[in-house]
């Protein structure tokens, strides 16, 4: 099956208005900064955005957030988004904040066919007894706090239930792909992009190179095409767009 499409615009073109999205990533590495600046282009809005964080402010998925597109986001870190924090804090924005690892887990069970499972990351903290703010009110109250999570005991250990997600769509990266939609990450673009691409009902990646099917060797396939319905290869120009949040020199 041909999984390749002649854009970004057409590869994205039923994603609709308050649909859930897994965005693969990391700070700015591996990012899927094509098919998001088609999203934005798209001018949907009340997006639902699982991704371990919201980009920085004017890239990745800070684009988006900036334009006011993105209503909720479930992730690990604000950190280098000065905009997702002022929204957060403003109560513009609903934000669920999970441990990464176990943001890692929840993305790749769901992908799996897990509905949920027990682990002790959160035990003792307001992750397992709830009280998280997940909105503030206009006044700086908490207006959504976060549930309390069921806990249990096993082998004498205290362990949390956290649920497995699935999105509607999920928006990915890979630096090689086939036109089956099997898919090969560079070094640290591995982390996130997997697993946010099992966890999508849909799932479109943009690609640095196509090559034809059999040109991947299987067992350097990271991520196998029965995950991955659409791919859209990328410019030069594109494919050498990678940005970085901070550089560091040593002198």
């Amino acid at each position: 099956m041909d999984k390749a499409k002649q854009s970004a615009a057409e590869a994205i073109a039923d994603i609709g208005d308050g649909a859930s999205l897994a965005v693969g990533g990391f700070g700015l590495s591996g990012v899927p900064n094509t098919l998001i600046a088609a999203l934005l282009a798209r001018g949907v809005r009340g997006l639902q955005v699982v991704s371990n964080n919201c980009g920085v402010d004017g890239a990745g998925l800070g684009t988006l957030l900036a334009a006011g597109r993105i209503a909720r986001v479930t992730g690990s870190y604000i950190g280098e988004n000065k905009e997702f924090a002022r929204q957060y804090l403003g109560g513009e924005l609903e934000v669920e904040l999970v441990p990464q690892g176990t943001l890692a887990e929840r993305l790749r069970a769901g992908g799996c066919g897990i509905p949920a499972f027990f682990t002790p990351a959160g035990v003792g903290t307001q992750v397992a007894d709830g009280g998280l703010p997940r909105r503030y009110a206009a006044d700086g109250r908490v207006a959504v706090p976060s549930p309390a999570k069921e806990i249990r005991t096993f082998d004498g250990l205290e362990h949390v239930l956290e649920y497995g997600i699935t999105t509607d769509f999920a928006l990915v990266r890979a630096a090689k792909g086939d036109r089956n939609g099997n898919l090969v990450f560079s070094k640290t673009s591995r982390n996130f992009n997997p697993l946010a691409a099992m966890a999508g009902r849909v799932t479109v990646a943009e690609v640095e190179e196509l090559v034809e099917p059999g040109e991947i060797d299987p067992d350097a396939v990271h991520l196998p095409g029965v995950f991955v319905q659409r791919v859209v290869v990328l410019t030069p120009g594109q494919a050498a767009d990678k940005q970085i949040e901070k550089r560091t020199v040593r002198g």
